[in-house]
């Protein structure tokens, strides 16, 4: 096995190796640098992928490909007025851009998920977009950056996008199936955890960010009010523990009225088998989604560590979290950190929600696949919560394989021991995630790029 400064060292050497140019500018990096397979859209730069290749330039002290990546995907974001439904509305940032020439002069195209499987627009793009503005401007102290008018006319864009009057009772956000980094069919259309997670998020950040003006004196308040009910309303309904099982599982339905303890209709027949007998006494989650007569009670990943770093999950759910993690560490994590989400859709179920996708068949790729970007995810959640030997763990794990595999893009298997079968190598937020990985477990200070106070 090499020594782990070597490890580190080519990591390095493979992400300066992904970064994009443009008019001899750095300002991103592809999603993939396997040699000798078809690029697909894999040479392109994703918003979310780059948002881990961000947090290792800023970290390293190379906050230069940052600030381009802010400005130039600014310069992307839909503006116009959406006249044409197959148009991107105003407010939306693409899912990723691509440098083209032509007669030796350099443009950007954008994808707005007009190129994506089945059309779906990446709802999460402006998000993280935001978040990432903010993990900047904490990195570097630039303030003159996002002060500018027309990054501010930008993170308002945003907001109206999300702040839109909607057929809809509930704070949390609206969204179709695969809009996000589960980009597939899956069931995770409507309230999907990450979603929410991420809109609280960046409208946290936004409050940081929004300069207050008489401009902007109405959005500002209606973020602190859409933060506060968001804030309630995944607190309150989603956490699931053994006590709110078994409210579940007593619930009585078709109740009518304001005060019902069932609100949301879910029948205690729904509440799955396997999750009586998984969920420890002292563990506890953030449910994957819950709309009306529905709740989703897959373990997601995304959704719960980020709610864990960015304050969402109170001090005891979050030692909850990590809890689950801890004693569930098979299914969870297993050879690599760490799986999407848990369990897989299998059977019947597999076919009807998925619509038989033979790319998310049981245990693989997004249904229940392990994903070693997510590494970075744990141990930012192990160094907040204090737990930093599941992280120390964890990155073990990952050092044994992971260069040994050519930094696959994920991995197969009910405890993550195959090489994806249609896994990219060499993926960049999978070297990227690595290294903040690393940096997050040996220093604390750098989860504050994310987190806010309680």
């Amino acid at each position: 096995m090499r020594a782990k400064h070597d490890i580190e060292a080519e990591a390095w050497q493979l992400l300066e190796k992904s970064i994009i140019y443009y008019q001899g500018r750095p300002i991103g990096t592809v999603a993939a640098i396997e040699p000798g397979s078809n690029a697909l859209n894999y040479d392109q730069c994703f918003v979310r992928d780059f948002v881990l290749s961000a947090l290792a330039f800023l970290i390293k002290g190379k906050p230069e490909i940052v600030r381009n990546f802010l400005t130039e995907t600014l310069s992307l974001q839909s503006q116009e007025p959406q006249i044409d439904s197959f148009k991107p509305g105003p407010g939306l940032m693409p899912a990723s851009f691509k440098v083209e020439s032509e007669d030796g002069r350099q443009y950007l195209t954008a994808d707005f998920g007009e190129h994506a499987i089945a059309k779906v627009p990446p709802v999460d793009s402006c998000l993280w977009w935001l978040i990432l503005l903010r993990a900047y401007v904490k990195a570097t102290g630039d303030i003159s950056l996002f002060h500018q008018k027309h990054f501010q006319k930008g993170i308002k864009l945003i907001l109206q996008m999300c702040l839109v009057h909607r057929f809809a009772m509930y704070p949390t956000m609206l969204v179709p199936d695969g809009s996000f980094m589960i980009d597939r069919r899956m069931g995770v259309y409507e309230h999907p955890l990450e979603i929410q997670v991420l809109f609280y998020t960046a409208l946290r950040a936004a409050g940081e960010l929004l300069l207050r003006n008489d401009d902007s004196c109405s959005l500002y308040n209606s973020v602190h009010k859409r933060l506060a009910s968001l804030t309630y309303h995944l607190r309150e309904y989603y956490w699931i523990d053994l006590k709110r099982l078994n409210e579940i599982y007593r619930y009585k339905g078709d109740e009518f009225g304001k005060e019902v303890a069932n609100r949301f209709n879910i029948y205690a027949d729904s509440i799955p088998h396997w999750l009586t007998e998984w969920l420890p006494d002292s563990g506890g989650y953030l449910a994957g989604n819950l709309g009306p007569g529905r709740m989703d009670f897959r373990f997601f990943t995304v959704g719960n560590l980020m709610a864990v770093i960015t304050s969402l999950a109170s001090v005891q759910e979050s030692q909850s979290i990590m809890n689950l993690i801890e004693q569930r560490w098979n299914d969870l994590v297993g050879y690599m950190p760490m799986k999407i989400c848990f369990p897989a859709l299998e059977g019947m179920e597999w076919q009807i929600v998925t619509g038989c996708d033979p790319k998310n068949t049981p245990w693989s790729y997004h249904n229940g696949g392990n994903w070693p970007v997510l590494l970075w995810l744990l141990a930012a959640t192990s160094q907040k919560t204090n737990r930093l030997e599941l992280g120390r763990k964890a990155i073990a794990l990952a050092e044994k394989r992971l260069i040994e595999d050519s930094w696959p893009e994920y991995y197969d298997g009910k405890n993550g021991r195959l090489i994806g079968k249609e896994a990219r190598k060499y993926q960049t937020w999978t070297i990227a995630g690595f290294l903040v990985a690393k940096a997050l477990i040996n220093n604390p200070q750098y989860v504050d790029l994310l987190s806010f106070e309680s």
